[in-house]
């Protein structure tokens, strides 16, 4: 077997341009893809009955709403800094809009547009486009739902044959007698519009598919349409008058302060909804690689200066407020659009509409262009949007911007939502719990929330119930602390150390738990306080269930001249030791990450190894047992070795000398393995475990309780079987964002699935498999591989007649990975988008593909796929990247593509 297999990356090759010497380069021309001309189509025939319904909507000339589609795609498509969002007259800005017009009158309307586009081209230029993305998600997406709504309500009324009025109650109150006079005809084309919109979407089958491809809108408009002129009814219809008779912007005419706000309003509305559009067009774009890597991230700044300029045009020409629309943008991107030409291709299909389709576009029924917009309102008032502010209990700024916007208007909704986000937010800040509970003689302070000098009374009155010469423990469970709070604690800690009591401060913030009684410096350390003095630790947010642990380390304590054990738990999410050298040359313990190899404190050339075992052993035979980190030469050495408790957790050694002070710093040499004592066997090792039991009891239990008793009644009932490797960096529920209950995983040294009548009395895998797929009747088997597999490493440095080790049998059942890869006439697993980095990674993706060959060999596994109830995916986690690739299906040359970031909005 060979110990090295090259890699087989085929670089594309880069074309050569030549030209006459002394020559200019020869001039590039702007090349139109055929993406962009589909997808400019797309967008087209959505945008074109969407434009007239939002016009009709406001009351404006419906001619409007197509000066303002075609300024939104040309000069916004053109100048703005997000190339794939498509602009035009959005549902957001409709009452606003109906609400200028009603009070200023149409000319006047367009001119607040011009100013406000100047405001926003001077927002732009003062580049304070991310400022406008401070604004609560929860007062955006209420002031879109208070807009909805007042949209649905309004075009109600003419969806029953009638006309809206001005304002929401009026509409409300006008409800019942509209409803008693409606118009059949009218009914029975907005009816058939919107099931049209509803059931579209929906078609089923292969012939559904292609349907499905042709925008809804069009669909519903045309075949209402249609049906109305078929069956000859009369409605009110759509009517164009001769573009010589459009009426375009007049100086503003009216109280300067209405006119202040009323730009004011526009200004805002336009930004917000725009740039928020620009970053959700970034994340779908995102998703899809065939055009992230196409297409750049947004410009935000100069989105705005985009979008000003082209309400600036919009207003001048007649048209409507512009804004980035989501529906259209979504489209364009779904429809594979790679740059702006989609847009702008856009404007000059609705121009070229407005010019040549006058005679078609005025036989649609302005019911059918009500429902259309009713539609969109009643989708404005997004369930997704409910319950993502619910889940961040911002459901009352929701709640009262919504209401706002619908009752008062749309400037006075949003400045009560802000204002009622800004004291909801005053309110966390300062709501602060504080309880004290006895257990087996130890007070336990619990205290929850921030600590400012406004709980600092109850905080002192809490505290002074502790007994004088009682152990105590305090537990911080906030991200911040001021002075007075600060000082409060320190003071009372000192006094009662001084009486003969003792406190254990914990700390979630900082990960910092201090075992022995403990003066300043430990609570300036668990506060972040004092920077000085403390610790280097590094907790991230899943710390909670990893049976993760920040200690001080046991020198703390020999400085202080108490003779202690020197633990090597490891403490940092990189995989090492935090034990941070102190003024005097404390103990310094530097563990490593078995994924990048890097410590997790300390200088990068002091960081030790971790110790080679099992595969690794195998795959590095040449490595040392442990490297040590250098030390200060001194008269005594305490030496450490440290496990972590996370992802990649790994052993480091260390050693590290100081002057003596201390029993265990003036004899020689001491050291630690695991978490067990050093100098004192008091601590047994299973202390670690006992204290992320504790902390699993405490904050995790409480809140997967009630799931884990629904599992517990249902039994099991997995949607897949995951098979990976036995790798401790691998943490398959935070990778698949999965829960209890939704994996039924098994792990093995290299994921590797024995043939069948391979196993040699080990029916492990092959159990799991059958009870798998004939008892828990898992719908998918997916084999994941992963980058740094110690086991490949092994495959590929073993030799033949070695000593056949419980290891070296288990792996040969991956042998026929590595004769896969070997094979010359099979193409290589790779990666889409770049060639493996060595032959251990297309090792690791050639296993992925053998191994499901391997399960496809299994009884149960092909009786399953025969009768079409399993599906089987190969997948590969780059550990050091933390991206997942999945094997393609339809790839011969077995590709791995990229998994990206999906759109959660959509």
């Amino acid at each position: 077997m060979s110990a090295c297999v090259p890699t087989r990356a085929d670089e594309p090759r880069r074309e050569e341009h030549s030209h006459e010497p002394h020559s200019p380069p020869p001039a590039r021309r702007p090349r139109l893809a055929g993406a962009d001309v589909s997808a400019s189509i797309a967008v087209f025939l959505i945008a074109l009955p969407l434009s007239l319904g939002i016009a009709l909507a406001t009351g404006a000339p419906l001619q409007a709403g197509l000066v303002a589609a075609a300024v939104g795609g040309l000069v916004a498509g053109r100048l703005g800094g997000a190339p794939l969002q498509v602009s035009g007259p959005a549902a957001g800005l409709t009452v606003v809009t109906a609400e200028l017009i009603h009070q200023y009158g149409w000319r006047t309307t367009c001119a607040i547009t011009v100013l406000a586009g100047l405001a926003q081209l001077g927002l732009g230029l003062l580049r304070v486009a991310r400022t406008a993305l401070a604004v609560s998600p929860a007062i955006v997406h209420g002031m879109l739902a208070g807009i909805g709504v007042t949209i649905a309500v309004a075009q109600l009324h003419i969806v029953l044959g009638g006309v809206p009025h001005s304002s929401v109650l009026d509409n409300l109150r006008e409800l019942p007698a509209q409803l008693a006079r409606v118009h059949p005809a009218a009914l029975a084309v907005s009816v058939l519009t919107l099931a049209l919109l509803v059931l579209w979407p929906k078609l089923p089958g292969r012939a559904g598919k292609l349907l499905r491809k042709v925008p809804t809108p069009l669909v519903a408009v045309a075949v209402a349409t249609t049906t109305a002129s078929l069956m000859g009814l009369s409605l009110p219809k759509v009517d164009l008058p001769s573009w010589s008779s459009h009426a375009l912007a007049a100086l503003p005419d009216g109280p300067v302060l209405g006119l202040v706000a009323a730009v004011l309003t526009i200004t805002l509305v336009c930004s917000v909804q725009s740039l928020l559009g620009a970053v959700a067009v970034d994340k779908l774009v995102a998703g899809r690689p065939e055009q992230s890597s196409q297409v750049g991230r947004s410009d935000l700044d100069r989105e705005l200066l985009g979008q000003g300029a082209a309400n600036v045009v919009s207003g001048a020409l007649g048209g409507l407020p512009i804004a980035g629309v989501a529906v259209r943008s979504s489209a364009n991107v779904h429809a594979g659009a790679v740059s702006r030409n989609s847009t702008m291709l856009h404007g000059v299909l609705v121009v070229v509409a407005a010019l040549l389709m006058v005679p078609i576009l005025e036989l649609i029924p302005l019911a059918s262009l009500a429902a259309l917009v009713m539609a969109v309102g009643i989708q404005m008032v997004s369930l997704h949007h409910i319950r993502t502010v619910t889940r961040h209990r911002e459901v009352l700024v929701y709640a009262v911007t919504t209401l706002a916007v619908v009752f008062f208007g749309v400037l006075e909704g949003v400045t009560l939502g802000i204002a009622m986000a800004v004291g909801v937010a005053l309110h966390r800040l300062t709501r602060t719990r504080i309880t004290l509970d006895e257990t087996e003689g130890v007070h336990h302070v619990h205290v929850r929330g921030q600590l400012t000098f406004l709980a600092v009374p109850r905080l002192s009155r809490t505290l002074h119930l502790v007994p004088r010469g009682a152990d105590a423990v305090v537990e911080l469970d906030g991200s911040f602390m001021d002075h007075a709070a600060y000082e409060s604690l320190q003071d009372w800690q000192n006094t009662h150390t001084v009486h003969g009591g003792t406190v254990e401060l914990v700390g979630r913030r900082s990960g910092v738990r201090i075992g022995e009684p403990t003066g300043p410096a430990g609570l300036q350390a668990l506060t972040g306080v004092a920077a000085e003095e403390s610790t280097d630790c590094r907790c991230h947010p899943w710390t909670p269930w990893r049976n993760h642990q920040c200690e001080i380390p046991e020198a703390a304590l020999l400085r202080d001249g108490q003779p202690g054990d020197a633990q090597g738990t490891g403490a940092d999410d990189a995989g090492g030791g935090a034990a941070p050298s102190d003024a005097d040359g404390a103990l310094r313990a530097d563990g490593t990450d078995s994924a990048e190899g890097h410590g997790g404190t300390g200088e990068p050339d002091k960081v030790s190894e971790p110790s080679p075992t099992g595969a690794d052993a195998l795959a590095r035979p040449d490595d040392p047992q442990d490297k040590t980190a250098d030390a200060s030469e001194d008269t005594g050495t305490v030496a450490a070795t440290g496990t972590s408790a996370g992802p990649g957790a790994g052993t480091g050694a260390a050693t590290s000398s100081r002057a003596g002070t201390g029993a265990a710093a003036d004899t020689g040499t001491s050291t630690g393995t695991g978490t067990g004592a050093a100098t004192d066997t008091s601590r047994p090792s299973a202390r670690q475990l006992a204290r992320g039991i504790s902390a699993f009891q405490r904050n995790t239990a409480p809140l997967v309780r009630g799931e884990l008793a629904r599992l517990a009644r249902e039994g099991q009932q997995p949607s897949q079987l995951f098979l990976t490797c036995a790798d401790s960096r691998l943490v398959t529920s935070m990778i698949t964002s999965s829960g209890p209950g939704d994996l039924f995983v098994v792990r093995n040294v290299g994921n590797l699935v024995p043939l069948p009548g391979r196993e040699s009395g080990d029916d492990s895998v092959a159990a799991a498999i059958e009870y798998a797929v004939d008892v828990l009747e898992v719908r998918s088997i997916t084999v994941c591989g992963h980058s740094g597999c110690g086991a490949m490493q092994a495959l590929l440095a073993s030799e033949p007649g070695a000593a056949q080790t419980p290891l070296r049998r288990w792996l040969r059942h991956g042998e026929p990975s590595l004769e896969r890869m070997s094979d010359e006439d099979r193409p290589w697993a790779r990666l889409a988008g770049r060639a493996p980095a060595d032959a251990v990674e297309q090792l690791c993706l050639t296993n992925v593909v053998q191994q499901l060959e391997h399960l496809r060999a299994h009884e149960s596994v092909a009786r399953a796929l025969r009768a079409g109830e399993l599906e089987l995916h190969g997948m590969y986690f780059h550990v050091g990247e933390a991206q997942a690739y999945l094997l393609a299906e339809g790839h011969e040359d077995r590709v791995f593509d990229h998994v990206g970031v999906a759109d959660l909005s959509a």
